[in-house]
């Protein structure tokens, strides 16, 4: 482990963090459907009200080799704050290091130290090396939940029905304008 650090990352890890999605969702077998850009990345992470936040592994010429991208969400059940973990990932050269075991100690720490009571994220259910990861961790899979999502035409859709119509838009954080 000597020479890594973790740290928040900074504007000039973007270009970085970007490649680095590329590279898991390549290994997600995703990778046509990452749109993320710099412009879009940078805007999310340094804007005056963050919409996500990452830290990076950085090796001893403080160059990410490894991210955790993260945003905060809310339980109705407990009525605080947690972390949703969207992307972990090491370069595979800087893999064995721990890299991985300590960004998620980092967002461990920030969980305890802001009272915020989950660490939360999901993995595919064939990603047998990831799966093992967390459990050596002592994360439990929540195999009683199924996900769901909404995207594209299907959320469009739903989003043009007629019950809807005329109803302002909220203001919402990270927005930006509709399309």
């Amino acid at each position: 482990m000597s020479g890594y650090r973790i740290r928040p990352a900074e504007p000039p890890d973007v270009p970085e963090i970007v490649a680095m999605v590329a590279e898991l969702a390549e290994y997600e077998r995703a990778r046509h459907e990452v749109e993320l850009t710099e412009g879009s990345l940078r805007e999310a992470l340094f804007a005056p009200h963050p919409a996500v936040f990452a830290h990076v592994a950085a090796d001893g010429d403080d160059r990410p080799v490894g991210i955790a991208l993260w945003f905060l969400n809310f339980s109705t059940w407990t009525g605080r704050h947690g972390i949703y973990l969207e992307d972990l990932y090491v370069r595979p050269a800087h893999r064995g290091a721990g890299l991985g075991r300590r960004l998620l100690v980092e967002l461990a720490r920030i969980c305890v130290g802001h009272g915020y009571l989950r660490l939360e994220w999901s993995v595919l259910d064939w990603n047998e090396p990831a799966l093992a990861f967390y459990r050596s961790l002592g994360a439990a899979g929540m195999d009683e939940w199924t996900g769901y999502r909404l995207a594209g035409p299907e959320l469009r859709a739903l989003g043009a029905t007629a019950e809807l119509a005329g109803v302002p838009m909220p203001d919402m954080p990270g927005a930006g304008t509709p399309h």
